[in-house]
């Protein structure tokens, strides 16, 4: 599927800028302690939740997961946090889960590794989401015959009122494309050229309309599985195209108390977070990820997650991770037998940028709003540590956004793919050893097609060396190469 860029399309190079001494960095604000909760961390790096497509298709830990954490724990970032992991116990592809207590051993041998690969420094935190059902774009003529429901509001746009059902259709499929859009429905048409995606304002629909008595309890749970098996905090997912966001967008006009107002947005995620917090007690870190900015017409923006964040912070939040864009909303069409992947569209690239950029560029394009959102936590009187990061790759870049105070903790996620001993390198002295990020993409690439992700700058080194893991095509290591510190 095309990805949609700027139509600036100016080149951005990552800069390696001034690498710290080992003196240097063991100074720095980077490199200095905090508290996040109940949790000490060694500095003040954070490695996000990015899917790996390593799981089985039962949601279990396999063995390419273990090795994907452990590899990123080799690098001693202060806390990485585990992949979207989905709260119910539903298929979803080989994507991880802990919906059911089957899932806790898997979960249990995950913290065990990180923990050893990492001497105890790295902290362990797990990423909870929940998401609507999606389909993929259906074949025009298996959409007429099966998936559209036939109204007679359909027969009077063709002039065909009183034909049966057999015929309706067969005139349906017959249309022009001109002529869509005046016979069909807005959602119907949707459904035809994106394929069928519920929304949390389908209140029609039981399990939609359920959703604010369902999702507490499941996150609850969920959040008591994290923690026992072992994770250090739980990351509620309150970002991007999922349940959560989609509650908080601006573009949620539910009129049964859970939506339309910025009051009614954050209702249920805030039901949520209460429900996790009774489960697990005061003394376990929670948190969440949301959005800066939705970065689509009609969608949230700065002020509202201002709001959010004021209001996540009152309620007890031990962290809020800011995230931008990503959306369904204004996703690129998919072809016929895929689904639509929120990644594609404008505000996809707000959130995944690459070096082909506008004039801003694909370096810190959060930070502004990451600063806003702080100072107004700060300004109604909390404390609570802000986590922001995108397109950072170089130490200079991460010292200055604590120095500004644009947040409190710095996220790596492209980079640490790129070069996961990054933490490692820079702290040592060793910055000059480091492989910076080219922003191309590549890695997203995969992610869009559902193949196990890798970075170009690693994945075919030294494939011919013996207990290398190679992707299901052959063609691909799975981790990036070792490092040795001189």
């Amino acid at each position: 599927m095309a990805m949609w860029r700027p139509p600036e399309r100016i080149r951005h190079a990552a800069s390696a800028g001034s690498w710290p001494t080992a003196g240097q960095a063991e100074a720095s604000l980077l490199f200095s302690g905090i508290k996040v909760g109940s949790l000490s961390l060694a500095s003040r790096t954070w490695v996000p939740a990015m899917v790996p497509w390593r799981a089985t298709d039962e949601g279990e830990v396999t063995p390419a997961v273990l090795d994907w954490y452990r590899r990123f724990a080799e690098g001693r970032p202060a806390a990485i946090v585990v992949e979207a992991t989905g709260i119910r116990d539903i298929p979803s592809g080989p994507l991880l889960r802990i919906g059911h207590d089957r899932y806790l051993p898997g979960l249990r041998e995950l913290v065990r590794v990180v923990r050893e690969a990492s001497d105890g420094e790295t902290r362990l935190l797990i990423q909870l989401i929940d998401f609507l059902a999606i389909r993929r774009r259906p074949d025009p003529a298996t959409y007429f015959a099966r998936y559209l429901i036939p109204t007679d509001a359909h027969r009077v746009r063709l002039g065909l009122e009183g034909a049966d059902e057999a015929t309706l259709r067969a005139a349906l499929a017959r249309l022009p494309e001109a002529r869509l859009a005046e016979v069909l429905e807005a959602r119907e048409l949707e459904a035809l050229r994106m394929g069928y995606r519920e929304r949390v304002t389908d209140l029609h629909l039981p399990q939609v309309r359920e959703l604010p008595q369902v999702l507490p309890g499941l996150f609850a749970a969920a959040t008591t599985r994290a923690r026992e098996a072992g994770f250090d905090g739980v990351e509620l997912h309150y970002a991007h195209a999922y349940t959560m966001a989609s509650f908080l967008s601006a573009t949620n006009h539910r009129e049964d108390g859970y939506g339309a107002t910025l009051e009614g947005r954050a209702r249920l995620p805030s039901e949520v977070f209460r429900a996790a917090r009774q489960a697990v007690g005061e003394d376990y870190t929670l948190g969440c990820r949301f959005l800066a900015e939705e970065c689509i017409p009609g969608g949230s923006g700065v002020d509202d997650a201002c709001y959010f964040a004021v209001a996540f912070a009152r309620l007890g939040f031990d962290f809020l991770s800011l995230s931008r864009g990503g959306k369904f909303d204004d996703a690129l069409q998919p072809k016929v037998g895929e689904a639509a992947y929120p990644y594609t569209g404008p505000s996809g690239y707000e959130c995944m940028p690459s070096y082909y950029s506008d004039a801003v560029g694909p370096f810190g394009r959060n930070l502004a709003a990451a600063a806003t959102i702080r100072r107004a936590v700060r300004e109604a009187g909390f404390t609570t540590p802000l986590i922001a990061g995108g397109g950072i790759h170089n130490f200079e870049q991460a010292e200055a956004v604590l120095a500004s105070a644009q947040a409190d903790l710095v996220a790596l996620a492209r980079q640490a793919l790129a070069d996961p001993d990054w933490f490692r390198k820079v702290r040592s002295g060793h910055g000059d050893a480091v492989r910076l990020c080219l922003y191309t993409n590549y890695c997203e690439a995969l992610d869009q097609r559902h193949r196990e992700v890798t970075c170009e700058l690693w994945d075919r080194e030294g494939l011919d060396q013996p207990g290398i893991t190679r992707s299901a095509d052959g063609k691909r290591r799975l981790v990036a190469p070792p490092w040795r510190e001189p």
